[in-house]
């Protein structure tokens, strides 16, 4: 029951990315759920500690934004992934990571947490009863050890939602094999998709999902016994796309605030990850789109709570109060930069501040 829990502490993340792709670029679920489902299953296996698999960020708001269809997606999920495999195979992003400064990767870091936090309250603000009462249940159920807080506000919401009529009514659920279609994208689509979703979503990825990445996983588990660093994961974040994006996948990446949404509710094994992968995947493969029907009877609100836990923990996990001066100046210049735009303007800008400021170029 617990790893149950544990796994659902990432859908906060999944869901209304993938809702909206589905609403607007009509995406097949099946596709979705099923590559999903897979490259959380090996996410789980191969790095042995709760990592997460999210829909790129950047890359869905330009699809909900910019007319795309599903071949440009197609072509943007597999131009995505041959960069990130040489990136990583080159050992490109862990030069890259080598020389961020520390206050750099602290100050992306709260600032990723708080920009989770804050997407956690907006989805509370959608049902603000319901998502008032859940979240103060889920804190009240934290302090009871053993508890499956994740589960039983999953479940709890689900049929509140039912009853009071705010989320969409149980599906017939389609019980049979459904296989994920093949998207074979045009040069056309392929150009579209690299312009208005890889170009990006590129640093974002870099920043988010693999480095800040790495960084919690190491502060996480200290340890060292597992083999996630910013090369592999690169490398399974471009096989991961390259693999999925034929098979109607959409774009998808590691994160760091799906990994402290896990730990946050418990996960301290790859239990979680497989579990939800394994699930992900039935439901692609086993229910198809009433799969999909099935999971959006979850509230808002109740996603949203479990993003504003996990944001939190986050952003307390970048430890800014260790910091002091400049390097705490810094710290909170990129969190803020990160939150006001994204985390690869707060790479571009922090950089070259830090080694300003660390050879006396720049006075703060």
């Amino acid at each position: 029951m617990d790893e149950i829990s544990e796994a659902l502490g990432d859908l906060g993340t999944f869901l209304p990315h993938i809702i909206g792709v589905v609403a607007v670029v009509r995406m097949d679920p099946t596709g979705i759920l099923t590559t999903f489902g897979l490259f959380y299953a090996f996410a789980g296996a191969f790095y042995g500690v709760p990592m997460a698999v999210q829909p790129m960020k950047a890359a869905s708001a330009a699809v909900l934004i910019t007319p795309l269809d599903p071949g440009a997606v197609a072509g943007a999920g597999l131009v995505i992934g041959v960069f990130f495999l040489v990136a990583g195979a080159t050992g490109l992003v862990s030069r890259i990571a080598r020389i961020l400064p520390l206050g750099v990767a602290a100050g992306l870091q709260l600032g990723l947490g708080l920009s989770l936090a804050a997407l956690g309250v907006r989805l509370v603000e959608k049902q603000l009863w319901l998502g008032v009462a859940m979240s103060v249940a889920m804190l009240v159920l934290m302090r009871i050890p053993r508890m499956p807080v994740a589960l039983v506000a999953v479940i709890a919401g689900a049929v509140i939602g039912q009853v009071t009529g705010i989320t969409p009514p149980l599906p017939k659920l389609d019980f049979g094999l459904h296989l994920p279609h093949f998207v074979l994208p045009t040069q056309g689509q392929i150009l579209h998709g690299i312009e208005y979703a890889v170009l990006p979503q590129i640093p974002l990825t870099l920043t988010n999902a693999i480095i800040v990445t790495a960084v919690v996983v190491r502060q996480l588990f200290p340890d060292g016994r597992h083999p996630v660093n910013e090369r592999n994961l690169a490398i399974t974040t471009g096989l991961g796309n390259l693999l999925s994006a034929p098979f109607g996948g959409f774009l998808m990446c590691h994160g760091a605030g799906g990994v402290m949404g896990h730990y946050r509710f418990g996960a301290r094994t790859a239990t979680a990850p497989l579990l939800i992968g394994i699930t992900f995947l039935a439901f692609g493969l086993f229910l198809g789109k009433s799969g999909y029907d099935l999971l959006r009877t979850i509230p808002d609100a109740v996603l949203g709570g479990l993003l504003l836990f996990s944001g939190i923990e986050l952003a307390l996990s970048s430890k800014p109060h260790e910091y002091r001066g400049a390097d705490l100046f810094l710290v909170l210049l990129m969190a803020a930069i990160a939150i006001a735009s994204n985390a690869a303007v707060a790479f571009a800008v922090g950089v070259p501040l830090a080694y300003g400021i660390k050879r006396d170029w720049v006075k703060v």
